[in-house]
């Protein structure tokens, strides 16, 4: 498989397959939605929309990055989620990178989204779907995120090597900005576990796929297999 590895800003061209990775925190929040009940994620432009949204489904669980704000029920936080019921919700995420990079390659045949809490589902996934050519899309840092980065490569190579060991890429993961950001209490909304949280190997047995639904984008769980 031949892989490739871009910032947003790189997406110049729309990649038949493509990977969004943000591991702290958006794609491993939409995860623990999951494994709260969640039935699908939708994936907001803009904090407008997400509420516009929620107006309109009042149901909906409405979540954004940073402190708490009227009329969003939740934070991009996965410590602080998981005391949730969501079963058979509607979320609607909307973040600084995670739900940017998705919809960025909304137009990809095929998309998905993944943290380190779902890698090897997400490289089983592409093991079975098979083809020559996977886009990661790092979303944090204009690309240079290195935990979205290290989680990228480790998926890369979990897809066509079986025996990888994930600990030099967690390590970097755990050594990154964000993760000290994170631990320094320098982004808002955060709860004492979101590190460990984000970065528990293989947590979750599915992957995430993101398509459009009537004219949105949408986040569903999926067996790690295509």
């Amino acid at each position: 498989m031949k892989a490739r590895f871009l910032g947003i800003p790189e997406l110049v061209d729309t990649p038949p397959v493509a990977v969004v990775v943000d591991v702290m925190r958006a794609c491993t929040v939409a995860a623990w939605a999951f494994a709260q009940g969640a039935e699908k994620i939708v994936l907001a432009e803009s904090l407008d929309e997400a509420l516009a949204l929620k107006a309109r489904h009042p149901d909906w669980v409405a979540l954004k990055d940073g402190a708490p704000a009227p009329g969003f029920d939740a934070v991009n936080s996965p410590g602080l989620l998981r005391s949730l019921d969501l079963g058979g919700r509607t979320v609607v995420q909307k973040t600084t990178a995670g739900t940017v990079g998705a919809l960025a390659v909304k137009d990809a045949s095929l998309v998905l989204c993944a943290g380190f809490v779902v890698a090897e589902a997400t490289a089983r996934f592409l093991r079975g779907r098979g083809g020559d050519s996977v886009t990661f899309v790092v979303t944090g840092e204009d690309g240079r995120a290195d935990e979205d980065l290290a989680c990228a490569q480790y998926i890369a190579r979990r897809v066509t090597e079986d025996a990888t060991d994930a600990d030099g890429f967690l390590r970097r993961a755990g050594a990154s900005r964000a993760a000290r950001e994170l631990a320094e209490g320098v982004r808002q909304g955060v709860h004492p576990d979101d590190i460990a949280l984000c970065l528990e190997l293989d947590r979750f047995p599915f992957a995430m796929v993101a398509t459009s639904e009537d004219s949105l984008m949408v986040l569903r769980p999926h067996p790690g297999h295509a």
